[in-house]
């Protein structure tokens, strides 16, 4: 299951997102307004049944912890893994060099992704490639792993195509198939 983008933060919709990660016995990929509805209450994530799997940009996890965005920069991989494990969720902290962590230690850096990405809707993208590999049945440090190596693979052949500075989220989906082919190594 994947949750959070577009689904606005009224009451009822928090209680939702709520219910689930205390309930829900699948993998659950949290983003976007998911994530805001659970600030404050991750303790949620610590005891979700499903083990949670989610992605933050600098500022999200800022708010997430009660901090500032510079605290969270000045040790991305330390951040990351410290919440992975605390709350025992797999973990993206999105921005250069995408930080994934997961609830054992784990902590791995992503090569791919430029600065055309962070524009309105990428996150989206890879919410949908993420619960796209674990429909398929991957391991989550796995789905983690191959869903933002791909995400950032696409961001960066559709910065080839449109130019990082008019790259939109549409341009990233439209790249996907050729960084899949690219990942098999036949195409690029």
């Amino acid at each position: 299951m994947a949750i959070g983008p577009g689904i606005g933060l009224d009451g009822e919709t928090i209680e939702v997102v709520r219910r689930l990660a205390r309930e829900l016995r699948q993998s659950m990929v949290i983003d976007a307004d998911g994530l805001s509805a659970l600030a404050g209450h991750l303790d949620l994530l610590r005891d979700a049944p499903s083990g949670a799997l989610s992605h933050a940009p600098p500022g999200e996890m800022a708010r997430m912890l009660g901090a500032r965005v510079d605290e969270v920069q000045r040790d991305r991989i330390e951040t990351t893994r410290e919440f992975a494990t605390r709350h025992r969720v797999y973990l993206v902290l999105k921005g250069a060099r995408s930080v994934v962590a997961t609830p054992d230690g784990r902590v791995f850096v992503n090569p791919t992704g430029n600065p055309g990405m962070a524009s309105g809707g990428t996150g989206d993208v890879l919410t949908g490639v993420l619960g796209a590999c674990l429909a398929r049945g991957m391991e989550p440090a796995a789905a983690m792993c191959a869903s933002v190596y791909l995400h950032g693979s696409a961001g960066d052949i559709a910065a080839e195509r449109v130019g990082e500075e008019s790259l939109v989220a549409r341009d990233v989906i439209a790249a996907l198939p050729e960084a899949f082919k690219r990942l098999r190594g036949d195409g690029g």
